[in-house]
């Protein structure tokens, strides 16, 4: 396995350009299914996560042309409406195939996702919302079995809880289905809205994403079309907090500001000084100590849960105590382990973790346990004095493009190991 080499102490300086958003592209590969034309997506970020997806619709019996960052999807014959096992077990987001497969050909066998280091991510409200089309749903060694053979019927689905993902993988049925649905509660990020404009743009009729009502008129067919992916608000994040971290002067370009409008207005709360670098780019600068700052991940437009641990790394420098509250998922904080080796105070009680300013961290020997735990612990690195070395980064590789090349190209020590 891959490590991370880090020699902390050098402040960030210069530009970083942010990638398509991952967790948008997944579910817009995921729509391709539902057209037997073929659907071209830009600014598809080569991370690990997507080239799992894309070997799951070509197992599906759709043909792909990948060029850089553009690919080319045609689902013309579906002849194995499958997700099996052995191809998605690294990937949570296989669940988004279960709405196209079932409405386009009118069955899905797709294998339920397993433990999760961060918490359950149960689909049992995708299950739902698909029963209440008119999908029958049963559970057998391991796998959802959905099957439709008449078709979907339009309906008001309320979800008891916001989910993204299941937002997304109902609306992807929903075009397809006869008559009206109308989605209440539904998840309002800017993931969500990117999926409904690919849908419209492929012939669907979709009203009110961005918002908690989303109405879908379905429509008989779709067609094929040309789509951009969004920024990744997620990595523009990473970067921003990277930059303060440093204590550098950092421009991050490339992405949508107001996306990550939560956290710059927690940065500037403790100290951090972030303005407009254009109308795609921010530059952050920091004194030399951070105010303490609370923070509770909400669903969007709140703080990221994606973003908690990286904002929990910037916190352990920070003068004062700052509360951190995880509303998301159950066991996020699986990293305070790994930042205390390297000097951190932090103190985790249920849902809350409470961390109390240190004047510096230590480089160490850490282990990365989840995708943004890996993230907060090279910006952990970054700044600590002494060598870090980060095992299993192939964590940080399902969500990050060669985040290693992007950070040393504004002036960070950092360099991959090859593992033979």
């Amino acid at each position: 396995m891959d490590k991370f080499r880090i020699q902390g102490g050098v402040p960030l300086e210069g530009e970083i350009a942010v990638g398509g958003a991952k967790n948008s592209a997944l579910p817009a590969l995921a729509a391709c299914l539902l057209t037997s034309d073929p659907v071209t997506l830009r600014r598809i970020p080569p991370v690990r996560d997507i080239g799992t997806m894309q070997q799951l619709l070509q197992h599906t019996g759709a043909e792909l042309t990948v060029e850089g960052g553009c690919v080319t999807v045609r689902a013309a014959e579906l002849g194995r409406p499958e997700a099996p096992y052995d191809l998605v077990k690294t990937m949570r987001a296989s669940s988004l195939v279960l709405g196209p497969l079932v409405a386009r050909t009118g069955r899905a066998r797709v294998s339920m996702p397993g433990g999760c280091a961060i918490g359950a991510r149960p689909i049992n409200l995708h299950e739902g919302a698909l029963e209440q089309l008119g999908a029958e749903i049963h559970h057998s060694h391991g796998y959802v079995e959905a099957r439709a053979p008449r078709g979907l019927k339009g309906a008001l689905v309320h979800f008891d809880r916001i989910t993204v993902t299941g937002t997304e993988d109902l609306l992807m049925a929903a075009v397809l289905a006869e008559g009206e649905t109308v989605i209440r509660n539904a998840a309002r990020e800017p993931e969500v809205q990117d999926l409904a404009l690919l849908l419209n743009k492929m012939g669907a009729c979709v009203e009110g994403a961005g918002t908690s009502t989303i109405r879908v008129q379905g429509v008989g067919s779709l067609h094929g079309t040309e789509h951009t992916i969004i920024p990744d608000r997620i990595e523009a994040g990473t970067f921003l907090i990277a930059g303060a971290i440093t204590r550098g002067d950092l421009v991050v370009s490339g992405f949508i500001p107001e996306h990550v409008a939560a956290l710059t207005a927690k940065m500037r709360q403790a100290g951090v000084d972030v303005t407009e670098a254009g109308p795609d780019a921010l530059r952050v600068r920091a004194p030399s100590r951070l105010r303490a700052t609370d923070i509770t991940t909400e669903e969007y437009p709140g703080f990221a849960t994606d973003l908690q641990a990286q904002y929990m790394a910037l916190m352990t420098l920070a003068e004062g105590i700052s509360f951190i509250s995880e509303t998301i998922f159950e066991n996020r904080f699986m990293h305070t382990q790994e930042l205390a080796r390297m000097g951190a105070n932090i103190r985790v009680e249920g849902r809350q973790a409470i961390v109390a300013g240190v004047g510096e961290l230590t480089g160490a020997q850490v282990i990365a346990s989840d995708l943004r735990a890996s993230a907060s612990l090279v910006l952990a690195g970054l700044v600590a004095r002494g060598e870090t070395v980060l095992d299993r980064v192939y964590h940080i590789d399902r969500g990050y493009e060669k985040i290693e090349e992007k950070l040393a190209r504004a002036g960070a020590r950092i360099e991959r190991v090859m593992q033979i």
